[in-house]
């Protein structure tokens, strides 16, 4: 019987290496796997290549990775944003390595890892800094960059629900960067908020299928989410 329900955010965890490539979802607030990332500091792997869309914000999530000193490099296209001043020291005292990745490029490399695609063309960031050293063709009059896919070892993704064959559906813009980061990764870890029966899933409304899922993870309420339930109770 397929079953990818763990028994905690720790055993999905438990066998990441050190100098592993981990790719977390999330836009902002939206789609952050906070569990999975507080289960991740706990769970001590160090020299990490972090792929995301910004470098954290205030002192929680991936900023607290950050902080933690777990981090060795980071993919990402908002390194900088309000309440980013935790990778902003690290950066500064050379403690971690940064490469911009445009954030439609972000999307379509991580997608092309997930799809088997070598590397595609693509007009953005042509005759930038981020250009220089990659190689470059015009096609059609137009001018265009050559990128490579971003294959991942891990993501840590969250969705609104799953059923324990690992089938995902998410909540909204808390969807962004969740499935291409799941297709690029040889293990994804989902958090769900809620566990469905088989079949109870609209085949129609599942983004992410199972096969792409290698671990489930429920959600713990939050602290208001909990206190609102016992109040309806």
């Amino acid at each position: 019987m397929i079953d990818k329900l763990s028994p905690s955010a720790q055993a999905a965890l438990a066998k990441i290496p050190d100098g592993a490539t981990i790719a977390v979802g999330g836009f902002g607030g939206a789609g952050m796997p906070d569990d999975l990332i507080n289960a991740l500091i706990d769970q001590g792997a160090r020299n990490l290549t972090l792929v995301s869309n910004n470098a954290g914000q205030g002192d929680t999530g991936l900023a607290a990775l950050l902080k933690a000193g777990r981090v060795r490099r980071i993919l990402c296209s908002y390194p900088r944003m309000a309440g980013s001043h935790v990778f902003e020291a690290l950066y500064r005292a050379g403690q971690i390595e940064l490469e911009i990745v445009p954030q439609g490029n972000l999307a379509e490399r991580l997608r092309a890892a997930g799809c088997g695609i070598g590397a595609f063309y693509t007009p953005t960031a042509f005759g930038t800094l981020l250009a220089e050293g990659k190689e470059t063709r015009t096609i059609d009059g137009r001018n265009y960059v050559l990128e490579y896919p971003i294959c991942v070892d891990y993501a840590l993704i969250k969705a609104q629900a799953g059923d324990r064959w690992g089938n995902l559906v998410f909540r909204k813009t808390a969807r962004n960067f969740g499935p291409v980061m799941a297709m690029a990764a040889k293990n994804t870890i989902a958090s769900i908020e809620q566990l469905c029966e088989l079949g109870a899933l609209d085949p129609e409304a599942v983004v992410t299928p199972g096969i792409f899922v290698k671990h489930l993870v429920l959600r713990e309420p939050s602290a208001k989410a909990a206190a609102s339930l016992n109040q309806a109770g």
